[in-house]
């Protein structure tokens, strides 16, 4: 086993999704998801794209991510809207609950703790 881990989408197939229709507000948003870590103690690690569209987010995880190309927007349920360009980072906590607008297609690498 390495004690390291490097982030090689060409090295793993996407997997393909979408948010549930329940959730979408606007558009038909879809994501791949290239999972490099899914430890048996709840820790997650990979990179995540989503295409155009908003839904609603609820987290009951803890999730690190910094965004390597694209353009969103992050609103926490009566708060102000986020703008998320490459370069950002940001921690989402458990309890957090919005929206996530893709304004033009996101990629982020992130880290999730369940």
């Amino acid at each position: 086993m390495a004690f390291w881990l490097t982030f090689d989408a060409a090295a793993i197939e996407a997997e393909e999704g979408a948010p549930g229709l329940d959730r979408v507000i606007s558009g038909s948003p879809t994501f791949r998801t290239w999972n490099f870590e899914e430890a048996d103690d709840g820790l997650y690690a990979g990179i995540w794209e989503a295409t155009p569209g908003k839904w609603r987010i609820s987290y009951d995880e803890w999730e690190y991510f910094h965004i390597l190309s694209g353009h969103s927007i992050v609103t926490e349920d009566g708060g102000e809207a986020i703008q998320l360009k490459a370069g950002d980072s940001m921690v989402l906590r458990p309890g957090f609950n919005g929206t996530w607008e893709v304004i033009e297609t996101t990629r982020k690498d992130y880290v999730i703790r369940v």
